[in-house]
């Protein structure tokens, strides 16, 4: 359980807040009463559902804020899905006169978004010319004001009234005829709070006249997407609908498929260690997720569970995958375990986009399976689960049972897809 679960469940214990839900269909909760046990913003920011706390997950329940120093409770529905279309990014290129955006460190979300903005990438999603006026002119926190909405429960809907929340706008943009609020993360996810776009969405409705378009936006694995939105009904919580999604990415010298063999032939493979479990988590692109976030600081992980989108399992999974590959490593500060990056993950990460990218398939391939799967799936794209168990037997990876040896081999199957797809941007 993190520091949230156990704090909710007393909350929810010392006020009786279920039994209000279903008495009443909702719970009111001040500011005041969460922090006899943890602060608000730890304790109330769920950017993603695999953030909520057990207890709401459990009975369907989520928590929208409704002024500075009050949330409600309830069976809302405020997670919009996210699907990743595979489309071949447009390439981009910085302004030669800029040198202050550095291509190597893009490890934060302003970063990120000024790279995505000098780089001419807002002008292509609201299908402007490139010297047509743009300008940053809005970010940060700010005040809601007041207005009323309705958001979907599971049956009908639920009206809220908001009286000065505070809202945070990552980056908001400004043409002649258009406005453009994003909200911004530097990982791939699988959902996000609605709430992120519609209260930006609602309040700047009432200060400017020109378009709106909410925008969400993450940059993964050195691909900036764009998520763009509109709101159908500007009463109605759920009315979001994607209109379409755009990647990008800054030029940079190709990665080719000649690249990553000779980078597998020259690979000296080290022998399997059973301290750490072979890996068990079929996206890699997760994995660089993971180590972008510690180049920019060590975290716990309640920390990882609490502020990105991976679930406590998932921490786990992850973080030991990273340590598998001699990446991560694990201290212990303070009384807590913390995970940052190795003196090599820190080293790699911080290369230019080509070299990165090899080293990182170099540390895969210094582990023998990969580098023999490899291999062995290069020629026709395609290898058997069989054989793949097979290698993973005569490689003595430590896993007896057949049944987790395929399991594992579906793994091992996803990471050759991520391979391909580093060799088709």
């Amino acid at each position: 359980m993190t520091k949230n679960d156990r704090a909710w469940e007393t909350l929810f214990s010392r006020h009786q807040i279920l039994h209000d839900i279903h008495t009443n269909g909702y719970y009111r909760i001040t500011a005041d009463m969460i922090r006899e046990e943890r602060e608000p913003r730890l304790m109330c920011k769920f950017d993603h559902e695999s953030n909520l706390p057990k207890l709401f997950q459990e009975h369907g329940l989520s928590i929208l804020p409704i002024s500075r120093s009050e949330y409600i409770i309830g069976p809302f529905s405020i997670f919009q899905d996210v699907s990743y279309e595979t489309q071949t990014p447009i390439k981009v290129t910085l302004p030669p006169y800029v040198d202050t955006v550095n291509t190597t460190d893009l490890y934060s979300e302003s970063a990120t978004l000024h790279a995505a903005f000098v780089s001419g990438m807002f002008h292509q999603v609201l299908e402007l010319s490139q010297d047509a006026p743009l300008l940053q002119t809005v970010s940060g926190r700010m005040g809601s004001k007041q207005f009323d909405y309705e958001v979907a429960v599971r049956e009908g809907t639920f009206p809220i009234e908001v009286v000065g929340s505070q809202i945070e706008i990552d980056g908001g943009y400004e043409g002649e005829k258009d406005f453009i609020i994003v909200e911004a993360k530097k990982e791939a996810v699988r959902d996000f709070n609605i709430r992120q776009l519609f209260y930006p969405y609602r309040v700047w409705s009432k200060r400017t006249n020109k378009k709106i378009t909410p925008v969400f936006f993450t940059h993964s694995n050195d691909i900036f997407t764009f998520f763009v939105y509109e709101f159908r009904n500007a009463n109605v919580f759920n009315s979001i609908r994607l209109v379409k999604q755009m990647n990008f990415m800054i030029d940079v010298e190709a990665i080719s498929m000649q690249d990553i063999i000779e980078i597998a032939k020259e690979t000296k493979g080290d022998e399997e260690t059973y301290e750490i479990p072979f890996p068990q988590a079929d996206s890699f692109e997760r994995v660089v997720d993971l180590l972008s976030l510690l180049y920019e600081q060590s975290l716990t992980k309640d920390m990882i569970t609490e502020n990105y989108d991976f679930t406590a399992r998932q921490s786990d999974y992850y973080t030991n995958i990273g340590r598998y590959l001699r990446l991560i490593e694990k201290e212990t500060k303070q009384g807590q375990i913390q995970y940052k990056l190795s003196s090599l993950g820190e080293s790699i990460m911080g290369l230019p986009y080509k070299q990165k990218y090899l080293e990182l398939t170099r540390c895969l391939f210094k582990k023998n399976v990969f580098r023999r799967v490899f291999l062995e799936w290069v020629p026709s794209m395609a290898i058997t689960k069989d054989r793949i168990v097979t290698i993973m037997q005569e490689e003595k990876v430590g896993i007896l049972a057949e049944s987790t040896l395929y399991r594992r081999a579906q793994t091992v199957i996803k990471w050759m897809d991520w391979v391909k797809r580093l060799c088709e941007r």
